[in-house]
C-alpha cells in the first residue's frame, strides 16, 4: 500500500517501470526487516548488560553483600545463546548500520527497570528453565521495551519508519518467541512472501482500469475524486485478490483491508473499506468470477 501511494503521488505507478517499483518495495520490507534485528539486538544487550552491571557494582571500593551477589542468571539465557550461535543473526547485528542503531543509554535504562520488577526477581530466584528464559525475554520486549513510552517515543525518533513498520516488528517478535529457532535471519521475508508482494504490486498496476470500473459504480453518494487515496488504493488490492489470488480466502481480504484501512486513513475508512468490497465480491459471485481453491501448505 505504501509503495502504490508513493507511485500514485509521484505518476510512477505504470506497467513500463513495473522494476523501478519492485525495488522501492523489497527496500521498504528490509527496514522492516531491519527493525526486526535491531529489536532483537536491544533485547540480546538488555541482557548482556548483566553482566557489566554485576562487574561494577562488585567492583565498589566497599561493596556491600548485596553487590557482591548480583545475578548475571539473564545474560546465559539459553534462548538468546541459542540467537547468538546463530550465524545469520551475528551477521546482521555486527553491520555497521544495526551496530550504530543502538543506544547504550538505553540499554542501561531498560536494564535497571527490569532489575526491579517482580517478574525480574521471581526469573533470577528460581531454577533454570528453558519456558521461564523464554518467558522473560517476552516481558521484556512487550513490558519493559514496547510498554515503555518513552523509548518508544525514542524510536519513533529515531527510525523514520518505526510508525509504519512497528507492526510488521511485532509479528516478526511473535513468531521468534514462537519458535526461536526457526528463523533465517539472512532472509526475514520468506521467498513466498516476497513472491506475492510483487505479484500484488503488480496486479494493482497492470489492472488499474479495470478495477477502477468495477468500484467507480459502487461509490453511489461517494465522489471518487474526493475519496481518500489510500481507500482507493485498498480497494483496488482487494479487489485484486478477490480475483488473481486464488489461495486467499475473500473473508480473510476484507478483515485485512478493513484493517489497515481503520490504521492508515481516515475514522470512516474501515466501513466504508468493507461496504464496497462486500458488495462488489457479491456482484462478482453472482457472476462466477471468484474461484477460490484450497492453499497447499509446504
Amino acid at each position: 500500500m505504501q509503495t502504490l501511494y508513493t507511485l500514485e503521488t509521484t505518476g510512477d505507478a505504470v506497467p513500463e517501470k513495473y522494476q523501478q517499483t519492485v525495488k522501492m518495495l523489497d527496500k521498504k520490507l528490509q527496514k522492516g526487516g531491519d527493525m526486526f534485528i535491531i529489536s532483537l539486538a536491544y533485547l540480546y544487550q538488555i541482557a548482556a548488560y548483566a553482566s557489566s552491571y554485576a562487574a561494577h557494582r562488585a567492583s565498589k571500593y566497599l561493596p556491600t553483600q548485596e553487590d557482591l551477589n548480583v545475578s548475571t542468571k539473564i545474560a546465559d539465557n539459553t534462548v538468546l545463546q541459542q540467537l547468538i550461535a546463530n550465524t545469520s543473526f551475528k551477521e546482521r547485528i555486527t553491520d555497521t548500520e544495526i551496530e550504530q542503531a543502538i543506544n547504550k543509554d538505553w540499554i542501561k535504562k531498560l536494564f535497571l527497570l527490569l532489575q526491579n520488577t517482580p517478574e525480574y526477581k521471581q526469573y533470577v530466584a528460581e531454577e533454570n528453565n528453558p519456558k521461564a528464559d523464554k518467558k522473560i525475554l517476552q516481558f521484556i520486549w512487550e513490558e519493559i521495551m514496547l510498554g515503555n513510552e518513552g523509548f518508544t517515543e525514542f524510536l519513533e525518533e529515531e527510525f523514520q519508519n518505526w510508525n509504519d513498520d512497528g507492526e510488521m516488528t511485532v509479528m516478526l517478535m511473535d513468531n521468534f518467541f514462537q519458535k526461536p529457532g526457526k528463523i533465517f535471519f539472512d532472509k526475514i521475508v520468506s521467498d513466498e512472501k516476497m513472491t506475492y508482494s510483487h505479484d500484488l504490486l503488480k496486479t494493482v498496476i497492470e489492472k488499474k482500469t479495470y478495477c477502477a470500473e468495477l468500484i467507480t459504480p459502487k461509490l453511489k453518494n461517494w465522489d471518487a475524486e474526493r475519496v481518500a487515496l489510500v481507500d482507493l488504493l485498498l480497494l483496488r488490492m482487494g479487489v485484486c485478490e478477490f480475483l488473481y489470488f486464488p489461495t486467499i480466502p475473500t473473508k480473510v481480504t476484507i478483515n485485512e483491508y478493513i484493517d489497515i484501512a481503520k490504521m492508515y486513513s481516515t475514522r470512516q475508512s474501515g466501513q466504508f473499506v468493507n461496504g464496497v468490497l462486500d458488495n462488489i465480491l457479491k456482484d462478482l459471485e453472482q457472476e462466477q468470477k471468484i474461484n477460490k481453491q484450497q492453499r497447499v501448505k509446504k
